[in-house]
């Protein structure tokens, strides 16, 4: 028996992938904009996002990131859990990343040598990477943020449901998106997977 109510086999990555990473499991608090993309509360209180709802969210992000080239997009991962997997989509798909303290300015402040506009940016959770949020924020940057159940997604353009906190979860949303991306690019055939990259690879140790 799984904690979902009985799901399509036409989604990204197969559903016990989506299981096994625990990509559904929240917290034990939830704000109101993440409302509606709660399946339900276990007994021990933790919050169950709805897979479904999951991988529509992450279809429509890989589908934005398709418009934009590798140097037009910025991810943000202030958490640990997800510098593993970034440092192989950076390898895979030539897409920056900032991983550990965000830089301040960098969005901003044109004096800075360290200065560049990315056309959109992802942020692994808005809460640690609030910095990195407000910055894209005033540079009119759309921002596509993981948003766990207790996350208030102030200035997020759009929101991936998901628990972004445990490393098996963020590894399995970045292999998604570097395998999508590619594929977008025609760089993987229809499809084809990841050479040499399992999503495991993608999960920090």
């Amino acid at each position: 028996m799984t904690d979902q109510p009985q799901q399509e086999e036409n989604l990204l990555v197969d559903t016990n992938e989506y299981l096994k990473a625990g990509v559904h499991i929240g917290t034990k608090f939830k704000t109101r904009y993440m409302k509606e993309f709660i399946y339900k509360t276990r007994p021990d209180g933790l919050s169950v996002l709805n897979l479904k709802k999951i991988d529509e969210r992450m279809r429509v992000a890989c589908k934005f990131l398709s418009n934009y080239k590798p140097e037009e997009i910025l991810i943000v991962s202030r958490r640990e859990n997800g510098w593993k997997g970034l440092r192989i989509l950076k390898k895979l798909t030539g897409i920056n990343i900032i991983t550990g303290r965000y830089p301040p300015g960098i969005l901003t402040n044109t004096n800075l040598e360290t200065f560049f506009e990315p056309k959109v940016m992802i942020v692994c959770d808005p809460w640690p990477d609030k910095n990195a949020v407000v910055d894209a924020s005033k540079a009119g940057i759309p921002v596509v943020s993981f948003c766990d159940t207790n996350n208030e997604p102030n200035n997020s353009d759009l929101i991936i449901p998901a628990n972004n906190k445990g490393k098996k979860s963020i590894g399995l949303l970045l292999y998604i998106i570097t395998r999508e991306y590619l594929r977008a690019n025609g760089i993987l055939r229809g499809d084809q997977e990841l050479e040499n990259y399992e999503i495991a690879d993608f999960v920090e140790e």
